[in-house]
């Protein structure tokens, strides 16, 4: 069986110093976007709707994890109240604003959108992308 998924990307990984608080964050503010705990490794945990999408963990190499220059990591929200829902569990959990909810005009009209920075310094986003929009605009059909 073959899946036509509309992602790019099989998943992706954040190291974190603070394994514990890293969990508990992500354990508050990813259920904000239909997400779960998907898998438990030591040291890793994996979430997603489905299958592992988005791990955290301790680096492999078991030296410190860094934050990278220019990189973020950005979710899916469902709605419009769902990219509020995670902004405010993310800064609740103790995040850094780094771009309260609202449209961004040059990622395009139907975007909309937060940024924080984890307990790590990571930059994270929530986006919620309107199809239909997308669809009216582009002319690019939403999946049905």
């Amino acid at each position: 069986m073959t899946t036509d998924s509309p992602s790019i990307l099989s998943h992706i990984s954040l190291g974190t110093n603070n394994f514990e608080k890293a969990v508990a964050f992500y354990d508050r503010i990813l259920p904000t976007l239909g997400c779960k705990r998907i898998m438990e490794h030591p040291g890793a945990i994996a979430y997603g709707k489905v299958y592992p999408e988005f791990w955290v963990g301790v680096p492999h190499d078991n030296q410190t994890a860094t934050v990278g220059n220019g990189t973020h990591i950005g979710f899916i929200a469902p709605t419009k109240a769902s990219v509020h829902a995670f902004y405010e569990a993310a800064i609740a959990a103790g995040a850094q604003d780094d771009g309260p909810p609202g449209p961004r005009p040059d990622y395009g009209e139907p975007y909309y959108g937060c940024f924080v920075r984890d307990l790590d310094g990571h930059k994270i986003e929530a986006s919620y992308w309107d199809l239909a929009l997308i669809e009216e605009l582009y002319g690019v059909p939403a999946p049905s």
